[in-house]
């Protein structure tokens, strides 16, 4: 019998896991663009961001995270202000509208995860959780690498 490729089932559920979130956020899909909700989650986990720094982030730019701010802006999701240690620094700021529309977007995620958790059994979903911790450790900038051990090859 072939071993199952882990990364294909990764992917797979990768995959899996994006068609479980995006029902949750598509009521915001008019008004908010996926990108725009990126810019909102990475400014929000970084408090001292400003749009070179976004742009670097995003992988665009600084005139392209400009234009996306202005946007952000303009329906009261972002504000820019004075740096008070540099006033030739603006930083980026969620609004509190931004802050409430991040919150439930979450929430409504998590839910959506945890339903489909519920028809997992619980063993599976323990060893889920254990691997998931694992994987993120293993991916983390800073980790080291791991010496191959063809035993831990199972799926």
């Amino acid at each position: 019998m072939e071993q199952p490729d882990l990364a294909a089932a990764i992917d797979a559920a990768a995959e899996a896991l994006v068609r479980v979130l995006d029902p949750t956020g598509s009521r915001y899909q008019m008004t908010v663009s996926p990108t725009q909700l990126r810019v909102l989650s990475l400014i929000s986990s970084r408090p001292e961001t400003n749009v070179n720094r976004l742009a670097e982030l995003l992988d665009v730019v600084p005139s392209s995270a400009s234009r996306l701010c202005d946007r952000l802006e303009a329906i009261g999701l972002l504000r820019r202000v004075g740096d008070p240690r540099d006033r030739r620094e603006v930083r980026l700021v969620p609004t509190a509208a931004a802050e409430a529309l991040l919150r439930e977007l979450k929430e409504r995620r998590q839910r959506a995860v945890r339903a489909v958790l519920e028809r997992m059994p619980s063993r599976t979903q323990h060893e889920l959780l254990l691997a998931l911790l694992s994987f993120a450790q293993a991916a983390a900038p800073s980790a080291p690498v791991a010496q191959q051990d063809s035993s831990a090859r199972t799926a």
